[in-house]
Formats: structure tokens, C-alpha cells, sequence
């Protein structure tokens, strides 16, 4: 593989959609949702606007006090005036903090404790809902509200038409953002980046980008706290790209959505694409146009991008998949056809981005690493983020001269493909992948929406699944279905929304697996 070349650049996010709108100023946001921060906006705004209103946010922010370097956590009610703000604190050269509005109060005032009293920029639903009654003053030095008025707060909205502020742009290397890892271990992990490793995770995106050469109308339903979306911002606003960004992925909801704006390319998490499935059939053709369907948080199934890519009416449109890692960004990646997705293999995610990224396997035993003998997935990448706040050792861990070990096992082809096959913690005894199984079965029965294979209590793989409109699965189905594997325990149904799940829509197995053991507890009881 080529050597990963470090980037000589910074991404500064606080400028890219000033430096977008002097050549697109008229290009369209078109959103799903009100902002709470500027509910004048409407729906539909210009990206002239956009820098607008970032622009005023960064003066009012600086009004309230945020100085550059500071530490500024958002933590508000879903929407795009996250990344709003987000930018807006970027601008002044401080250091927004993406928390997750569907993190747990208890993980939120951790993540507070562990940066040490920061700003805290939330509204008054999160202070009279998970935080009422939580002394924020004693855990963040200053609480600022997007709106309204509580008690020992600052309202964003109250500094209307404080004096701008000339943007600051930091060295390279300091720190300009911090994400947070999916919490499907435990308690997030603060992920430190720079501008110039946020540069090196823009390149591979922008690059593959650049090979569209249609200019196509972007549909992104994204983790406005994933450092996803700040990097979608800065491929898409300079390119032009008119876009739709999407608060609910609510199959109906997406169809009239997409029947009226017609994008041409759509991003997303996995799980929301297997929701969408249910569209291909859909009267009002909301997947005609789309050329392009792209997902980069994690694996996805055959059988979900072969439904989508025969829904729309575009020739040869493709389906890109991009495996990454919160601490690295993307890594590797491959395309998918009408004529590839259904036969391929699920497990494999691809080849790595040249220069920008390279892997290797590394043996657990000594022995070759193979597909019956998985391996670590080691990686180097442009876009390796700084460490994680507050817990320096921890991220030296998995640093193994100068690659980081992620914990997930897999092994190459002879191809050169990078095939993932489960992370280490929810590898089961006897089980050779638990995404195999998932991706296998999920083909073979279309009734499922959802289908995770966890740990149940005596250790045996337990799969949880999910139906369509919550019917009862046919147990003769079933057995046909999984039948190559009879270690599976008994299936255990639930209704989609009641798994619990990251801010990235990925299934939090282990809570899974911990809900299933309290379940037989309270039985045996």
C-alpha cells in the first residue's frame, strides 16, 4: 500500500459556508424542520444565509462570553442549527463540543465534568426535561440557551445584533472539534480533532466527490454531532450542491419529501436505508431519481442496497459503501451495482483511499490471519484524530507504532479487500461472525426490519429481531432461514424502537445484551 501522507492543509469550519456562499450564494438549503435558533429562517434558506446566520451566532456567542480556545458543549433538541452553532463557535477559534441530544442526563453532566466547566449550550427543553433539577451552574461554567429565558442562563436570543467578530483561525494542529464515540462500550469517549486531521478526513470524501459528474440535489439524514456532517458541509457547499437535511427519516415523511425536492443523491445511516426500504414500492416514486446512495457509518446489508438500487429509474446508479472509525474517519470503501449488491459478500468493505488511508491484519495467536482466524484491524490514516480528551492513556492503548487498533477483527482477501467480520467485544464462542448471520438472514426474510445476533444469558447468540409493522414471525421461517446455524438460541422479538440505539442509529448491543439478561432475571424471579 502507498504511505498515508498527512495533510499540509486545515479544514476550518467556521468558514467554509462564508467562503461557499461568494460563489453559490443563491444555492438552496431546503430543511425538514424549524430551526430553533432562527425561526424566522423557514425552511428554505440560501447558502448567503447560512453564513449569515453563522456569523451572527458567532457574535452573539462571543456577547455571552466564548473566547477563543474555550471548550463549548451543544447540547439541544435535534436539528440543523447544530451545526449552526457549531460553526459559529468554530469561527471565533473556540472548541465546540457534539454531544448527542439523545444522550442520556447522566453521560451528559460525565462528558461536562470530564472537559471542566465549559459553556454549555442547550435549550429550555433539555433544562426542564432530563436536566431539571440538575445544578448545571455547579458543572458548566456558563449555561447558554438558543431561546427563551430560565433563570441563571444567557439567551441567544436576547443578544440579537451584538457587534460582529473577524473570524480566528487556529494553528493547524490545536484543537478544533470534539466528537463522541457511539457509547456502545459504556460512556462516550470524547474524540479530539484538528483542522488539519479534519483536512484529512474531508480528502478521500472530496474525492470521491469529484467523480460525480452529474450536479445532483443531496438528501442527507446525518448525525448533526458526527464529525460526519461538518465534513459533508465542507464537500457539498463549495461544489454547490443544493441539499435536503432531514431531522425524521419516517418512511412517509421521506417519500412526500423526496417526491417534491427529488435529490439525486442520498446519504445515510444503514439503519435508516433498511427503513426506507418499504419506499421502493412507494406510489409517489420517491427513489426515481436517486443516482447515488451513500452510507459511511458502518456495514450494510445486501439485500437492503439491492431493494433501493432497483427503485429508482436512473441508469447504472450505485451504492457506496464506507467503513470508518470515529477516531480515524473513513478508511476504506467500495461501490455497489443493481448487478453486485444481492450476490455480494457483506462483510467486505473495501479497499483502502491511497495516501489517505492503508490497514493491516494483525494475528491474535501467532497463527495467519485468515477468514477462520480473524484478526485486529490495524489502520493509518490523514485523518486520525488527536487523542481523546482526559483520557490520554486510554488512546495510547491502541496505539501500535503508528497504527491504531480499533478492536474490530476481520482479514483481507486476496484481492486486497478488507473484510469485517465482528468487533471483539461482541464476538460470541461458536460463532464464526454475528454480521454474517445477520446479513445472510435478513435476505433470505424480507418480513425483517431489523435483526441483531447478541450474548443472551447463558452466552449462547440470541437473536433479537424486528418486523415489519410488528407481525409475528413465522416460526417455520424462521427455522428455514437460520437453519445453518443451531447454536442460535430461541429469537426474541421486539418493536424497532425499542432497541436502543447511538446517536449514528447503530443498535447499542451491549445494553442489548444486558436488557435480555435482566429480562430472564426478572423471570426466573
Amino acid at each position: 500500500m502507498l504511505p498515508v501522507n498527512g495533510s499540509d492543509k486545515g479544514l476550518y469550519m467556521g468558514l467554509v459556508a462564508e467562503r461557499a456562499a461568494q460563489a453559490h450564494g443563491d444555492q438552496l438549503i431546503i430543511l425538514d424542520h424549524d430551526l430553533d435558533l432562527f425561526p424566522e429562517a423557514g425552511r428554505r434558506l440560501t447558502f448567503a444565509e447560512l453564513a449569515e446566520y453563522i456569523d451572527d451566532t458567532a457574535a452573539r456567542l462571543y456577547a455571552a462570553g466564548v473566547r477563543r480556545s474555550d471548550h463549548v458543549a451543544l447540547h439541544k433538541s435535534n436539528g440543523f442549527d447544530i451545526n449552526i452553532l457549531s460553526s459559529a463557535v468554530a469561527r471565533l477559534g473556540a472548541v465546540p463540543v457534539q454531544l448527542s441530544p439523545y444522550l442520556d442526563a447522566d453521560s451528559v453532566l460525565a462528558l461536562l465534568r470530564r472537559l471542566g466547566s465549559p459553556h454549555l449550550v442547550t435549550d429550555t427543553d433539555k433544562l426542564d426535561g432530563p436536566f431539571a433539577g440538575t445544578s448545571l451552574a455547579e458543572i458548566a461554567g456558563q449555561v447558554i440557551i438558543v431561546a427563551g429565558s430560565r433563570p441563571g442562563t444567557v439567551s441567544l436570543a436576547d443578544l440579537a445584533g451584538s457587534p460582529r467578530q473577524a473570524p480566528v483561525v487556529p494553528h493547524l494542529d490545536l484543537p478544533a472539534l470534539m466528537t463522541h464515540t457511539s457509547g456502545t462500550t459504556g460512556l462516550p469517549k470524547l474524540v479530539v480533532h484538528s483542522a488539519r486531521t479534519l483536512h484529512g478526513r474531508y480528502r478521500p470524501q472530496a474525492k470521491l466527490f469529484d467523480m460525480i459528474r452529474e450536479h445532483e440535489t443531496v438528501a442527507l439524514h446525518v448525525s448533526y454531532v458526527h464529525s460526519r456532517m461538518p465534513l459533508a458541509l465542507a464537500v457539498l457547499l463549495p461544489r454547490g450542491n443544493p441539499m435536503v437535511i432531514m431531522n425524521d427519516a419516517e418512511p412517509e415523511h421521506a417519500a412526500r419529501l423526496w417526491a417534491e425536492t427529488r435529490p439525486g443523491f442520498i446519504e445515510s445511516h444503514p439503519n435508516s436505508f433498511m427503513e426506507w426500504e418499504v419506499l421502493a414500492d412507494h406510489p409517489l416514486r420517491p427513489l426515481s431519481n436517486v443516482k447515488y446512495f451513500s452510507t459511511t457509518f458502518d456495514a450494510i446489508h445486501p439485500s437492503t442496497m439491492h431493494k433501493l438500487l432497483h427503485a429508482t429509474d436512473r441508469s447504472s446508479p450505485l451504492f457506496y459503501q464506507i467503513y470508518g472509525q470515529s477516531e480515524t474517519g473513513p478508511l476504506v470503501g467500495r461501490g455497489f451495482t443493481r448487478a453486485t449488491a444481492l450476490g455480494a459478500d457483506g462483510r467486505c468493505q473495501g479497499h483502502a483511499f491511497p495516501s489517505d488511508t492503508k490497514f493491516r491484519l494483525v494475528s491474535r495467536n501467532g497463527k495467519e490471519v485468515t477468514r477462520d482466524n480473524p484478526g485486529y484491524i490495524d489502520v493509518q490514516a490523514a485523518g486520525r484524530a488527536l487523542g481523546y480528551f482526559g483520557e490520554r492513556e486510554r488512546y495510547d492503548t491502541q496505539v501500535h507504532g503508528g497504527w491504531w487498533r480499533g478492536m474490530d477483527l476481520g482479514y483481507r482477501t486476496d484481492e486486497g479487500c478488507l473484510h469485517l467480520l465482528d468487533r471483539e467485544v461482541d464476538a460470541i464462542p461458536g460463532i464464526h461472525s454475528t454480521l454474517e448471520i445477520e446479513d445472510t438472514v435478513l435476505g433470505r426474510l424480507d418480513e425483517l426490519t431489523e435483526l441483531v445476533v447478541v450474548p443472551g444469558p447463558d452466552g449462547a447468540g440470541v437473536p433479537v429481531l424486528c418486523t415489519r409493522d410488528d407481525l409475528p414471525l413465522d416460526p417455520a421461517r424462521w427455522r428455514s432461514a437460520a437453519a445453518a446455524w443451531p447454536q442460535l438460541a430461541e429469537p426474541v422479538q421486539m418493536k424497532l424502537s425499542e432497541l436502543p440505539r447511538t446517536a449514528t442509529m447503530k443498535v447499542q448491543r451491549l445494553e442489548l445484551t444486558a436488557r435480555l439478561r435482566r429480562l430472564s432475571a426478572s423471570r426466573s424471579s
